[in-house]
């Protein structure tokens, strides 16, 4: 991988040292291009001289290639929450079912399953320890009530990456519905929702998939689609939708069936440039240098006398870095290296992150280290 080459697809890198992916990462040039385009010509022509809904299909295939999925288990969403809720409000309960997770995950996979509680449904919460939710502990919580196992790949605020195949096939063999929220995996882990035997996955583009925020992918395996009850019933999700005025009340038989109307045109078609960036590049190579970058860092920092809440056992380490000081206040040090060094990480949940990309570089990882606070 030239990695020359790779930083030109990123202009982030004249201006920053940005290693903030696990929160709004910047728009690759190639996303930023095809926004631009579609907005120049929608501008000058309207839809007379364009056609973007052939490039929907486009993006949906390239989506499905990520993933390992049908192009018809695709859609598009405008976030995950919008995607988890499709699977959380879309399913069949009764009183006494329950859901597990983690007590860790992003609000986006917690509250959806929330709001079922008031039609008897437990929310199952697995805990955190010491910066790990061991599998083993996930599948502890499964018993005869389960309905629905809900994990983020990799958690935001510790980096730690789920063991998606094992708990794949343990909910399979158990008769459980397995969803994952894949934001903080999709675009520098590799995803395979075969092998690991995903139901439902949910991811917005604007972190690791460096696309435009407020559009993402929603994937539900083929032989759930009829057991998944849209929220809203809309014209595009019928079957002769562009009948306008024949009213024919029938799901069409693929994702698109919680496709309620019009697509976000703009955003798919910068969310099709972003991953075919990423494709192009190689998910395997992507996850190689960030782990490679992430591993450097980890060390440097312990040497530098921070505490890794991060696991980087083999299976577990992802392109996260939690750390903590034991003497210095995080949110000053997150500030001090914007703005000083213009070096961008974040705080999360009272540990400092650190979340480089394919484009970040040696140097960068050993200069972030390098200002920080000595203990």
């Amino acid at each position: 991988m030239d990695i020359q080459s790779v930083r030109e697809l990123f202009p982030i890198t004249r201006n920053y040292n940005f290693q903030n992916h696990a929160g709004v990462a910047p728009l690759c040039a190639p996303a930023a291009e095809a926004i631009q385009r579609y907005a120049r010509e929608t501008c000058e022509c309207a839809s007379v001289r364009t056609d973007f809904y052939r490039e929907v299909e486009q993006v949906r295939r390239m989506a499905a290639q990520l993933i390992n999925a049908m192009p018809e288990e695709i859609t598009f969403v405008k976030n995950t929450t919008e995607g988890i809720g499709w699977v959380a409000n879309g399913l069949s309960w009764n009183t006494g079912d329950n859901v597990v997770t983690t007590n860790v995950e992003f609000p986006a996979n917690i509250y959806p399953w929330m709001g079922l509680q008031s039609r008897g449904v437990q929310l199952r919460m697995v805990p955190e320890e010491n910066g790990r939710v061991p599998v083993e502990r996930i599948i502890d919580a499964i018993n005869s009530k389960t309905r629905v196992v809900t994990v983020s790949a990799v958690q935001f605020a510790s980096g730690y990456r789920t063991d998606l195949a094992t708990l794949g096939r343990v909910c399979k063999e158990k008769g459980v519905l397995f969803c994952v929220d894949a934001i903080q995996a999709l675009g520098v882990l590799p995803i395979d929702v075969r092998a690991m035997n995903i139901d439902f996955l949910s991811a917005d583009g604007h972190k690791w998939l460096c696309g435009p925020e407020g559009c993402g992918i929603f994937y539900c395996n083929s032989s759930l689609i009829g057991h998944l009850k849209p929220v809203i019933a809309g014209w595009l999700c019928m079957v002769d939708a562009l009948d306008f005025g024949n009213y024919r009340f029938e799901f069409v038989d693929s994702a698109r069936k919680f496709d309620t109307g019009s697509y976000n045109l703009g955003g798919i078609v910068g969310l099709g440039a972003a991953i075919k960036t990423l494709l192009d590049i190689g998910i395997e190579n992507i996850t190689a240098h960030v782990l490679m970058l992430t591993d450097r860092m980890v060390s440097k920092l312990r040497d530098k006398g921070y505490r890794v809440i991060s696991s980087r056992r083999p299976g577990e380490a992802s392109g996260i870095v939690a750390f903590i000081s034991d003497v210095h206040d995080h949110a000053k040090i997150q500030k001090h290296l914007q703005a000083e060094h213009r070096i961008v990480i974040a705080v999360r949940e009272g540990r400092l992150r650190s979340s480089p990309h394919v484009y970040n570089t040696i140097e960068e990882i050993d200069r972030m280290v390098e200002v920080l606070p000595g203990h």
